[in-house]
């Protein structure tokens, strides 16, 4: 086969400009430089009929003007397979676990068409946790995208390990965590941690770090879901992906669209967003076969909802996830806030009106515990008529049974970690809305599994 040879006209810090004489690459094409071909560039587009703008995805020290680039003719590519179980990866397809590298793989180009609606499900399934808040309160959609929002330390990676144990033990699937723009003491942490919980055996991860260039952590997202799709179309399961964090993608794109001189839009943002996250988060769906669950984590840059970052993404997500660092200093874990968490999923067409009715009451029921929090603080609990006291004891054993003690998080606590079913999240609720347990401690609610659990406690 012959090899397309093209040189180097110029170099700006991550811009490279190639000349191909003979034959333009195609848009997309990896090509190599340097005296190794150790220097990795991206075609982003074409500039005249034999110069292309590519851009740098390792750092470009030691390349000159003049220098041999050669097209690989293919674009990035990543390995995909069971093999890839239990490993790290980063957007080259390359392990960087410290452990063997994979030989004898299936790679796959990162960049492919979302799959056609004709060979979508129609049908919504709800996708089952094991965790009551979400379970109850924002039910996330099989084959959805939801958002998790939380600061630093309020428990996003310990919820994101254990959804990912109990997709492993209740949906037989597998797990692909992608690292965009992650600190690497961050992703050395949760391969660690994922390890100690024994979840690291069905999980795939993926890091675009934080130091290395834009184009790379633009890709990364594209390369896990290359690796997500083939375990749905081609080994027919189901996926769970989580992506930490969306909005950094976001930002490598604005970064790459800089760099190559485009004009920026509103805010200073690119002005292929909406198309550029579009193209990453319509792969993310299911077919009849297999589907591809995604729980992304959502920087909101200032808190400004506004924001034209926040704005695109939230159009993609069926579910939000709020963890609330007040709930983490009241010691209720998962530090999910009951308010401000919702789900498009919660209507009566899709989750039946018994459960509408129970989630609506339990919201209900803290919305009004919350507006009389102010009272109790200056006037003291005595001060409030008996009704608004129901209210408060209610909300009170309502808040400490959606807590839950983790698998993942059993070293730590020592408290065995529970799965809860649906129906037994749904009755317990229900039965602490009719006082059933009025009588019951509320410590004796706290990290318990089903409602059950407490009836054992005070035999």
């Amino acid at each position: 086969m012959r090899v397309n040879h093209g040189k180097t006209v110029s170099i700006r810090g991550s811009v490279v400009d190639v000349l191909f004489p003979s034959e333009l690459p195609e848009p997309r094409s990896l090509l190599k430089a340097g005296e190794n071909q150790q220097i990795a560039l991206e075609v982003i587009t074409y500039l005249s009929s034999q110069l292309v703008r590519t851009i740098a995805l390792t750092p470009t020290q030691g390349l000159a003007r003049g220098s041999k680039v050669i097209d690989t003719g293919h674009s990035l590519q990543v390995p995909v397979g069971e093999a890839n179980l239990g490993r790290m990866f980063n957007v080259f397809g390359e392990t960087i676990d410290g452990r063997k590298p994979l030989f004898n793989q299936k790679w796959r180009s990162l960049h492919a068409h979302p799959i056609p609606l004709c060979d979508r499900t129609t049908t919504t399934d709800i996708f089952l946790t094991g965790i009551k808040a979400i379970d109850v309160l924002a039910p996330l959609e099989k084959g959805g995208k939801a958002g998790l929002f939380g600061g630093a330390g309020v428990g996003k990676t310990v919820l994101i390990t254990e959804l990912i144990h109990n997709v492993v033990s209740r949906y037989q699937g597998v797990s692909i965590f992608c690292g965009i723009g992650e600190r690497s003491r961050e992703g050395e942490e949760l391969y660690r941690e994922m390890q100690e919980a024994g979840v690291l055996d069905n999980t795939v991860m993926v890091f675009g770090q934080m130091n290395e260039s834009p184009g790379v952590r633009f890709r990364v997202g594209h390369a896990a879901l290359t690796m997500a799709e083939y375990f749905r179309d081609d080994l027919h399961q189901d996926v769970l992906l989580t992506i930490d964090n969306i909005f950094r993608f976001i930002q490598a794109g604005s970064e790459v669209s800089g760099l190559m001189g485009q004009l920026p839009s509103r805010v200073g943002y690119q002005p292929t967003l909406a198309t550029e996250l579009a193209e990453l988060e319509e792969r993310i769906c299911n077919r009849a076969s297999g589907s591809i669950t995604s729980i992304q984590a959502v920087y909101v840059p200032a808190d400004d909802m506004t924001d034209p970052a926040a704005v695109h993404t939230f159009a993609h997500l069926s579910a939000s996830i709020v963890l609330s660092r007040k709930r983490v200093s009241e010691g209720l874990y998962p530090a999910i806030d009951p308010l401000q968490s919702d789900s498009k999923m919660l209507t009566p067409q899709l989750v039946g009106d018994r459960h509408y009715r129970i989630a609506q009451a339990v919201r209900q029921t803290l919305a009004n515990y919350e507006e009389l929090k102010d009272i109790i603080a200056m006037l003291g609990l005595e001060e409030l008529a008996q009704s608004e006291r129901q209210i408060v004891y209610r909300a009170r054993r309502l808040e400490r049974f959606l807590t839950q003690p983790f698998f993942t998080t059993e070293q730590f606590t020592g408290l065995a970690g529970k799965m809860v079913k649906l129906e037994d999240a749904l009755d317990g609720c229900d039965r602490i809305l009719h006082d059933e347990f009025s009588d019951v401690s509320e410590r004796s609610l706290y990290m318990i599994g089903s409602i059950n659990d407490i009836e054992i406690q005070s035999d």
